[in-house]
């Protein structure tokens, strides 16, 4: 009977297997060839992959590799963005001291706030106000995709997560040009410059390249920084699935259509889980640094499977209303920021 069981279940991953390897292999093709261009020209691969991945679309449209490209859009993004917990510490954080930290969970806090009103009075979604607002506010297109798991599913949805990383992408690239000139400009000292690029810049990628393109102090300072406004991913995740679960029983009524959702996505429990266990410094280097390369590809490749999904045309469509909203996102915090930073 046992020997019987195990066929039947071995049996059943082979179909697994079968069903969705087709999928993934692809779209871990294409993440490899985003990855390598990106560190050949220097730009965001997160880009890449979307691009490339649109250029494949009609294979989401085949039978052999549907099933995996959904799963990769969907379920390894949550692995992606669980891993993400391997990039900070409580140390770290703590290392920063309260006016930092204050003045993160203020500039987070605010632009998402902003980017739900803004969107609001353009006639937009509320999500869509916070998946601007988070992606901006947060860690760029990693946020963005963190937030699209969160949320409840609608048929706009993978076409405003493409928008928005598209966006954040681009703006976090301008960024990454013009505020060390930006530093200079208003005569900030190292320190300061580098609180400013890590309190603005979208992804870590750029905050990383700015801060050290200035000097060392900034660069530390920096990453420091985007740290912390990394760690703030969890309780905006918490947020979005609260929000996505009143969205939910709104459309539903009284009566519940399924099984009570959990209070947090069980990805947001595992990024939280591994930010304390990296804490403990029981994890050997080699572990740690694995799961984050392991992250970054996860997040590449769903990327490039959500890009399989979706047609140039969805995205060319968009108006000029999602431009506007973020790159007034990206004022406001920019200017915010550095508000603060002249109180500090």
């Amino acid at each position: 009977m046992t020997a019987l069981a195990s066929r039947l279940g071995l049996a059943e991953v082979r179909a697994r297997a079968f069903l969705l390897g087709p999928g993934i292999t692809l779209s871990a093709v294409v993440a490899v060839a985003a990855m390598a261009l990106g560190a050949h020209y220097g730009a965001p691969v997160m880009l890449f992959a979307l691009l490339l991945g649109m250029a494949l679309n009609f294979l989401s449209q085949d039978d052999k590799s549907a099933a995996g490209i959904e799963f990769t859009a969907r379920q390894v993004l949550r692995f992606g963005v669980a891993l993400l917990g391997l990039r900070i510490t409580v140390a770290q954080v703590a290392a920063l001291g309260w006016a930092p930290v204050l003045m993160v969970l203020v500039a987070v806090a605010a632009t998402i706030v902003v980017g739900i009103v803004l969107a609001r009075l353009m006639g937009f979604r509320m999500f869509f106000g916070l998946l601007t607002g988070g992606a901006v506010a947060i860690c760029g297109a990693s946020a963005a995709l963190a937030l699209s798991a969160a949320m409840p599913a609608h048929p706009l949805k993978e076409r405003a997560t493409l928008f928005t990383v598209i966006g954040v992408s681009t703006l976090s690239t301008l960024a990454m040009v013009l505020y060390p000139v930006l530093t200079q400009a208003l005569g900030m000292a190292p320190v300061q410059a580098g609180f400013f690029i890590g309190g603005t810049i979208h992804d870590v990628a750029q905050v990383v390249g700015a801060g050290y393109s200035l000097s060392h102090d900034a660069g530390d300072a920096a990453t420091l920084i985007k740290l912390m406004r990394v760690a703030m991913l969890l309780p905006v995740i918490a947020l979005a699935a609260a929000l996505a679960r009143r969205h939910e029983r709104e459309q539903g009524g009284d009566q519940p259509s399924g099984p009570r959702p959990p209070l947090l996505p069980w990805f947001a429990v595992a990024f939280a889980l591994l930010v304390l266990l990296n804490s403990t410094g029981w994890l050997p280097a080699w572990l740690v640094q694995g799961g984050q390369g392991a992250s970054q590809f996860f997040l590449v490749a769903a990327m490039a499977a959500i890009g399989m999904k979706t047609h140039l045309r969805d995205i060319v469509t968009v108006g000029w209303k999602p431009v506007a909203l973020m790159v007034l996102e990206t004022v406001f915090l920019a200017a915010l920021f550095y508000g603060l930073l002249q109180l500090r």
